[in-house]
């Protein structure tokens, strides 16, 4: 890394690593000691969650690689919400909020990655300390890579994550399994017998992660100006050398190259979201023209599987959507909430202040009509706190009449790599629970302490030792 003298670029992911050393130390693991680039670091990044931790985790020795790596980066709300200045349970609202000021991207002639350029022949991938992270994985994944690439037809560009298989120096297998912008790109060119530009970047901030995952937005709008709005200020973009693309100009590695039209090799399987190996995939190829890269680079990696470093962000920018949809016709609404346990979009929890029967309805319909991965809604009062699986869970267990609270929707369309999904259609049978009170009638009085009652509880228990 640079020293610390020099001026850190706060849109990097050198500028969250200095705000997290700085501001929250503890929340800072470096790790020293030899590590494996084959399952090492999953292993240690799941520790810690067992034990209630999620760090930033630095693996500064890795065998055979001169290059760092750094992973969990997004697994913690409390480092995601301090990115945008507020409490983590404000983190959804804040998201809502801001990934909708769109604030024009500003290209610059500098990007950080241009210290060293590797072509032609020299390019390697297998010099990239890319982890193989579970044993059913079919080679290491490029699992922090940003793809971007613009609309043949309109000209806009957008990023996304999408998994990249190491097949060879210059190849990498790729799904564009979520079937949405980067997809269709592909589609277009091959229509025309092309094979699709495109510009892999590793090594962004946590606020680059998050606004890449927003899907609800105007077609003429570009992700890196919804990640402007995050940042709260115009993202700083260089040009490549493929296609004039723009990535971030202070990521750590690019990879220019394209995606091929009409070419399709197996893919996979990989430890997805979902913890199954998914065999499921669009068995794209993705070929390196060249490498650039910081003369220090550090090598990003996501822990894949069920980890909150794949999951938790997808859980906030669901969170975040699915609120702005529903506070349009329902403003009672309180909060969302996808569970991470839920792997980070099946399920979705909702808190409302009903006013009269069948508003849970409403919300149910509106969540699942914004995110097609959700399957499961459940709808609680507001005296429920729905961070709390257990107090959801009380809820569902005494508010619900299932023959009048439960309903179906068969025949809709699901993720492709929900395991349940049939797999031909990618259909699923989703659900809406409504575990509300009745509305207009009396209902069990629910015993409550209030705050003052638990503040003097705390300060007794700590006069008593007891650690809290």
């Amino acid at each position: 890394m640079r020293g610390a003298a020099d001026n850190v670029d706060k849109q990097s992911l050198r500028g969250f690593l200095h705000m997290v050393e700085t501001k929250y130390p503890d929340e800072l693991l470096r790790i020293k000691q030899p590590v494996d680039q084959r399952f090492d670091m999953t292993s240690i990044v799941f520790e810690l969650e067992r034990a209630g931790r999620n760090p930033v985790v630095v693996l500064e020795n890795v065998d055979g690689f001169k290059i760092p790596i750094v992973t969990n980066v997004a697994a913690n709300r409390k480092l995601l919400a301090t990115c945008l200045g507020v409490a983590p349970h404000d983190l959804p609202t804040a998201f809502r909020e801001r990934c909708q000021k769109y604030i024009p991207c500003e290209t610059v002639a500098q990007a950080a990655w241009n210290d060293v350029v590797i072509e032609g022949d020299e390019v390697d991938l297998t010099k990239l300390p890319i982890p193989l992270q579970f044993s059913v994985d079919g080679a290491p994944y490029i699992t922090a890579g940003q793809i971007s690439a613009r609309d043949p037809v309109t000209g806009v560009d957008t990023t996304g994550f999408h998994r990249l298989m190491l097949k060879g120096k210059d190849r990498l297998g790729v799904s564009l399994h979520s079937r949405r912008r980067m997809y269709e790109f592909h589609r277009r060119a091959e229509e025309r017998g092309e094979s699709l530009p495109a510009v892999i970047t590793i090594g962004t901030h946590p606020l680059h992660y998050m606004g890449s995952m927003v899907y609800a937005y105007p077609p003429n709008v570009r992700k890196f100006e919804i990640i402007g709005g995050l940042f709260g200020e115009p993202y700083r973009l260089a040009k490549t050398g493929i296609a004039d693309l723009e990535v971030p100009a202070g990521a750590e590695i690019i990879i220019e190259g394209e995606i091929l039209a009409g070419v399709h090799e197996p893919e996979g399987p990989f430890g997805e979201f979902t913890g199954y190996a998914s065999y499921r995939s669009t068995q794209n190829v993705f070929v390196a023209k060249r490498i650039r890269m910081r003369g220090d680079a550090i090598y990003q990696a996501v822990t894949s599987g069920m980890s909150k470093d794949h999951i938790l962000v997808s859980c906030v920018t669901r969170e975040g959507e699915i609120l702005n949809t529903l506070r349009r016709n329902l403003p009672n609404v309180r909060a969302v909430h996808v569970p991470h346990t839920t792997c980070g979009a099946f399920m979705a929890f909702i808190s409302m202040k009903k006013t009269a029967d069948g508003e849970p309805q409403m919300a149910v319909m509106a969540t699942l009509g914004t995110e097609l991965y959700t399957k499961y809604v459940i709808v609680v009062d507001d005296d429920v706190d729905i961070f709390d699986m257990n107090d959801v869970m009380w809820a569902l267990a005494t508010r619900v009449r299932a023959e009048k609270d439960i309903f179906f929707i068969p025949g809709a369309k699901g993720a492709i790599l929900d395991p349940t999904s049939d797999p031909e259609t990618f259909t699923v049978t989703k659900m809406g629970i409504d575990a509300t009170r009745p509305a207009g009638r009396d209902f069990a009085e629910r015993l409550m302490i209030n705050e003052k009652q638990r503040d003097r509880a705390r300060d007794i228990l700590r006069s008593a030792g007891v650690s809290l």
